[in-house]
């Protein structure tokens, strides 16, 4: 009879054992939770750079333990620096409810924060996102955003004195932008006029709206002798790099641009906010918010890396030596 009540508790303490193990195991076999994050682009669909700077932050990402298609559903919307675009877009991502959404540009961000003030969005290269009425300072953002900017007023100057060294012969510099998608671009004045004079330049405002004024703008340019071009931020004219570089070509145009993509399209040179850090370095702002992080308790952070990249090849056809301390400090040099 001791033997049969022995195993009767025995076999219930087994069953207990088992039925408080139940619970554990089905929590292991569950699936992680699934977070949906949202991104809006300022390249076209079809741009190859795009993917490029995607790649960074899903790779970024992966190391902070989100994998796309495990645990975390990235929906993407390519605006290709068009205005309508960008709010249709902005409303598209922000009807699917996601955790977050990513901005990229000024305008992408614009769009976002009219489409909503409770989703949590982390911006990159956005120039001035005080005076573009984004966030309330640097340090504390509030309400739900914050990011990473590429403004540094004193690139401006940057871009003038390069362009001088490498084509010593020119006089006046046309400081080329779209208001409507760069009204942050005011920002490099201050600096622009500053090396402009220095340097005994005249600087020309040259406002473009469409591909026309593009050419219209560049032809005139190389009309005379000492004609240069300073391309200010600006997704519109990133979205017609290819235009702008046949262009400056055509017209014998020397040029500096802001984004490595003018450079490696044909342009001149290049000096900019290395964009790729800048989200790589977004994922782990995405990765505290996802945890519980609130946006606006999250300081802004300034650009941090620059790189210069210089086509020796278009210095060659415009007739260009360029000077061995600019190729000293370059970070690519296409030949």
């Amino acid at each position: 009879m001791r033997s049969h009540q022995l195993q009767r508790r025995e076999f219930i303490t087994l069953l207990g054992g088992a039925a408080a193990a139940w619970p554990l195991a089905a929590r292991a076999q569950q699936p992680e939770q699934m977070r949906r994050i949202g991104l809006l682009s300022f390249y076209a669909e079809n741009d190859a750079e795009g993917p490029r700077y995607i790649a960074k932050f899903q790779e970024a990402l992966e190391q902070l333990g989100w994998a796309h298609g495990r645990n975390v559903q990235i929906d993407y919307r390519w605006a290709g620096a068009d205005r309508d675009r960008f709010q249709r877009y902005a409303t598209e991502l922000v009807g699917l409810k996601p955790d977050l959404i990513v901005g990229q540009s000024t305008p992408a961000v614009a769009a976002l924060l009219r489409a909503t003030r409770a989703i949590p969005i982390v911006f990159v290269n956005v120039s001035d996102p005080i005076g573009s009425g984004f966030i309330e300072s640097l340090s504390r953002p509030g309400s739900n955003i914050t990011g990473f900017s590429n403004f540094e007023p004193a690139m401006g100057g940057k871009w003038v004195g390069l362009l001088k060294e490498i084509a010593p012969y020119v006089t006046r510099i046309a400081l080329m932008s779209n208001p409507a998608t760069s009204p942050q671009a005011r920002g490099y004045l201050p600096s622009i006029e500053t090396a402009a004079r220095s340097l005994g330049l005249q600087p020309i405002a040259t406002p473009v709206h469409d591909t026309a004024e593009i050419e219209r703008a560049i032809a005139a340019l190389g009309r005379d002798p000492g004609g240069g071009l300073v391309m200010l931020s600006d997704g519109f004219t990133l979205a017609h790099r290819e235009l702008i570089v046949r262009l400056a070509d055509k017209y014998r145009v020397p040029a500096v641009y802001p984004f490595r993509e003018f450079a490696k399209s044909g342009g001149l040179l290049s000096y900019g906010v290395d964009m790729a850090s800048q989200f790589g370095q977004a994922a782990p702002y995405v990765d505290r918010i996802l945890k519980g992080a609130k946006p606006g308790d999250l300081p802004v952070q300034a650009p941090t890396k620059f790189e210069l990249i210089v086509n020796l090849k278009t210095a060659k056809a415009l007739g260009l030596d360029v000077p061995d301390g600019v190729l000293a400090i370059a970070d690519e040099v296409i030949e």
